[in-house]
């Protein structure tokens, strides 16, 4: 079978095998690069919206998107391909990395870094020879992706220098001239040629391409070249350059002896602390900074701002890192903590930070000036022109940092801090990276160099949440504790009560809840009061509107509030206004709350955000379709305190990006007595259940729902709960059909004056008895539900109904009569989701009669819209439905294909219901 792949680097392509596959437009192809740039991630629908359109998209950009998705997913299905799963908050491409050229490009480079000389070429030719022309060609201008360029500039370097050590002098020679012309500031590339020239005998040209490239330099930089061109061009002009190979291991000194910050040993100057042995992942991280310093080596201005929630590691990257590349900063590394989060000292202040590194410099006690702005000078005097890396870790306020910037082009500086430091960014350009934990393998790792290899390690590094400090603090009483096993430890840190107190060490001070704490005691009063509610709501994550309606604030200053807990890193926003704390920081967060809010704030929390929800999933569900029970939200909160969801796609992405914290509600208020709240949230997410069904938790709301009407004594409420359980046996076919619920529903509601419930019960109940084969009992009371129904909505759904008992009792002529009436009564209203059904059913009904050419364009149109609507449950039943009338057609093959697509959306949404699809399929073998 041909594989498939996908080309960024060049113009954007999808290949099956050799063979391009045409995908489409720029906005098309920006979507598959962007996809394809993170293989197995899920990349937010926002973050799309934002690199595809920038800061102006249409109003329809949603939709677009889904479409275009849509679109590609027919295209991998029809090539056998990967398959894009939609995973809230957006899409992830389900498909290995050495698929992608970008990923595979990378390899080659990691590869090559541990390869001889000959075989590493060989690898980097083999990468280099994947750029087809610009990067990410043919997508919108607005999508972006710099770090292709840097990552062809590495390979291409690591490259060249591979040859230099195999001695391929005259090759480069025609290869890098060009080069060097066109970017004479390109220096690396212009000491690859030197070298080059040089060692192919050509001393005089060497010695002219320096001074081509200082001209350059001064006239444009105003400066000379970088140390090591200039300590190239010393060994040239005394004629002792050494071979490549033998280079590195003198040029470091060299570079130091010419131009180095001395210490008292005649060292250059090195305060970094001791790092730790190795690091655990983080190789996008280390390969972000290693870009910048090629930056800074070019002459560019580099700051670099890492940046992310207590505990996470910043320090110790940035350390570990700055051991490994010092050789590259001849003139040495200062580095100071500047204790912005220190939990028994004040932030140091700058001029005590200055007073560190004059020191550090050489300068006596005597001759460091009084005055702030002084000292300032005489450090930036000092450090001008040299090639330095300047360290500043934990800061906590981007004023802390300003007056230790580094004037010089040539030094970087890296900045450490738990807050997000804009400002820099804004007036100095800083280059940020928020660090995120530790993919699980790297976590596992982290834990076994403390305590050695456990079975039980992956459920230890899940349960620390991947955070560094948490792995090191479980693998710490690992070690210290051999009596102590990892059983015992996986058992208290399984309990949420506990767990933040597992993980502790040598006193308070060393623990993950201490951490977080010193971050939490740090915010100004607004934030962290909106700290301290977030603790209270329900559910794993926040938005303005529900943070608005739980605060009882405007929504923008909701969403300002929000912002500023990310800006300080105890919160991300994982999409545009997604707001979610990590595993162990809403663990933190519900001790807070518990501690320091009374039990009236957290009920009243609960129930600001059970009514938000209320009144949101009822805007939500009327814009998926047509509604039954008489729930109304509408008016409840203001026009302005609510999500706009403007139509079916906005509110299918709501509900499926809110259901884990519209669950959490549901529990909370249940838990709080809030019985009468309960079960109409529970109806009205049904709703969303009808258009996606999921059975699990489909049935654990609608269970809740039951109990909840119960307590409350409410009978309406227990029908249409009941008739909500009956709907859920009736789509996934479970045992009894949900006969039993129906028929509770129709005593409860007996002597009922709200035609609505009267109706949808005798629908409910009709639609049971069918499926236990009462076919006359079944069409009566369907009929009754026709001719009874209270609105059109009702009726549509009686005429389906009505027909599929028809089509049991063997009246296929009634059956289609009544559900062409029905289909027509579903596209009056605009129903999407009824559409796609009654689509299905006309198209097995069509099949049992004998019309195939029917059957098949009615069953293709419902394939259509219900890729379009994303309904992934209605598409299974559709294949399984058009395999069954191409079998009937001869097509044999065909149906194959359509069965085993069926098999495999089942096997997602439907696991029960896969048996029956895998038998007819086996059939057709």
């Amino acid at each position: 079978m041909a594989e498939c792949r996908f080309q960024l680097l060049g113009p954007v392509q999808l290949f099956d095998g050799d063979v391009a596959v045409p995908i489409g437009g720029p906005g098309v192809r920006g979507l598959l690069a962007l996809l394809a740039l993170k293989p197995g991630k899920v990349v937010g629908l926002d973050e799309i919206i934002d690199a595809l359109w920038g800061h102006d998209p249409p109003a329809t950009a949603r939709t677009i998107v889904h479409g275009n998705v849509s679109h590609l997913r027919r295209i991998l299905r029809d090539i056998d391909g990967p398959s894009i799963v939609t995973t809230p908050p957006g899409y992830r491409l389900a498909v290995e990395p050495d698929r992608v050229d970008v990923h595979r490009a990378r390899g080659l480079l990691d590869r090559a870094s541990e390869a001889t000389p000959e075989v590493a070429a060989a690898l980097l030719a083999e990468a280099l020879a994947l750029w087809q022309g610009p990067a990410l060609g043919g997508v919108p201008d607005s999508l972006r992706a710099p770090e292709l360029e840097d990552l062809r500039l590495a390979v291409h370097g690591a490259r060249v220098d591979a040859d230099l050590d195999l001695g391929r002098h005259a090759e480069l020679i025609v290869e890098l001239s060009p080069i060097v012309r066109a970017d004479p500031l390109a220096e690396r590339t212009a000491g690859q040629l030197m070298r080059a020239l040089y060692h192919a005998g050509r001393r005089g040209d060497a010695l002219e391409l320096y001074r081509t490239v200082s001209r350059a330099t001064l006239r444009t930089l105003g400066v000379e070249p970088g140390a090591e061109l200039r300590w190239l061009h010393e060994r040239v002009l005394n004629a002792d350059l050494p071979e490549l190979s033998r280079e590195s291991s003198h040029l470091r000194a060299e570079l130091s002896r010419e131009s180095a910050v001395l210490d008292e040993r005649g060292q250059p100057i090195s305060q970094l602390p001791a790092a730790v042995p190795s690091l655990a992942g983080r190789a996008d991280e280390l390969a972000w900074l290693d870009g910048l310093v090629t930056r800074a080596e070019a002459g560019e201005t580099t700051i670099a701002i890492v940046t992310g929630t207590a505990g996470v590691g910043k320090s110790t990257l940035v350390v570990w890192w700055a051991h490994r590349i010092a050789a590259r900063f001849p003139d040495g590394v200062l580095f100071a903590s500047l204790r912005g989060f220190d939990p028994h000292h004040p932030p140091l202040e700058p001029a005590e930070l200055l007073t560190q590194f004059l020191l550090g410099l050489g300068v006596e006690t005597a001759k460091i000036p009084e005055l702030l702005h002084e000292r300032v000078a005489l450090y930036r005097s000092l450090i001008a022109g040299r090639r330095m890396l300047v360290l500043l870790d934990d800061a906590r306020t981007a004023e802390q940092v300003r007056p230790l910037l580094p004037p010089s082009a040539r030094t970087m500086t890296v900045v450490t801090s738990r807050s997000r430091l804009d400002g820099l960014a804004v007036s100095n350009a800083a280059k940020q990276r928020v660090l995120g934990t530790l993919a699980p393998e790297d976590a596992v790792r982290l834990i076994e160099e403390l305590a050695g290899p456990a079975g039980h390690n992956h459920t230890l590094a899940r349960l620390c949440g991947y955070l560094p400090l948490a792995l090191r603090i479980a693998g710490a009483r690992l070690s210290a504790s051999p009596q102590r096993t990892a059983e015992e430890l996986v058992d208290e840190l399984g309990n949420e009560r506990t767990r933040l107190a597992g993980l502790q060490v040598d006193g308070a001070d060393d623990s993950v809840r201490a951490a977080f704490d010193v971050s939490f005691r740090g915010l100004p009063g607004e934030i962290a009061e909106t700290f301290l509610q977030l603790g209270a709501v329900p559910g794993v994550m926040v938005g303005p509107h529900l943070m608005a309606a739980v605060a009882q604030v405007p929504v923008v200053e909701a969403r300002r509030r929000l912002r500023a807990l990310a800006a300080h890193n105890l919160i991300a926003e994982t999409a545009r206004d997604v707001f979610a704390p990590h595993d162990l920081v809403w663990l933190y967060l519900r001790e807070l709350a518990e501690q320091e809010l009374g039990e009236k704030e957290r009920d009243e929390a609960i129930g600001w955000a059970v009514r938000y929800y209320q009144a949101a999933a009822d805007r939500a569900r009327r814009r998926l379709g047509h509604v039954a029970d008489p729930l109304d939200y509408t008016g409840v909160l203001a026009e302005e305190a609510m999500p706009a969801l403007t139509g079916f796609a906005e509110a299918q992405d709501w509900f499926a990006r809110e259901w884990p914290n519209l669950l959490a509600a549901l529990d909370a208020a249940f838990s709080a007595g809030r019985h009468d709240d309960v079960w109409r949230l529970a109806r009205i997410g049904h709703s969303y259940r009808v258009a996606c069904p999921l059975l699990d938790e489909w049935s654990r709301m609608a269970d809740l729902g039951v109990a909840a009407a119960e307590a409350a004594g409410d009978v309406a409420g227990q029908c249409w709960l009941r008739l909500a359980r009956c709907e859920i046996a009736l789509t996934f076919e479970l045992p009894g059909a949900g006969l039993a619920d129906a028929r509770r529903a129709l005593e409860l509601s007996a002597g009922s004056s709200d035609a609505r419930l009267v109706t949808s019960v005798d629908l409910h109940l009709g639609r049971a008895l069918s499926r236990r084969g009462e076919h006359q009992k079944a069409i009566d009371r369907l009929a009754r539900a026709i001719a009874e129904a209270p609105d059109v909505t009702l009726r549509g759904q009686a005429l389906s109904s009505c027909a599929q008992a028809e089509k049991r009792a063997g009246r296929l002529p009634d059956a289609i009569a009544h559900q062409l009436a029905g289909l027509a009564i579903d596209r009056s209203l605009g129903d999407d989701d009824r559409v796609v059904v009654s689509l299905d059913k006309l198209a097995e009904l069509s099949l049992r009669a004998g019309d195939l050419e029917a059957a098949e364009r009615h069953v293709w149109e419902a394939i259509d819209l219900a890729i379009s609507r994303e309904f992934a449950a209605r598409e299974g039943a559709l294949r399984l439905t058009l395999g069954r009338v191409l079998r009937a057609k001869g097509d044999l093959d065909g149906a194959r294909e359509q069965l085993a697509l069926s098999v495999r959306i089942y096997e997602r949404v439907h696991p029960k219901l896969v048996g029956e699809v895998r038998a007819e399929l086996a059939e057709l073998q």
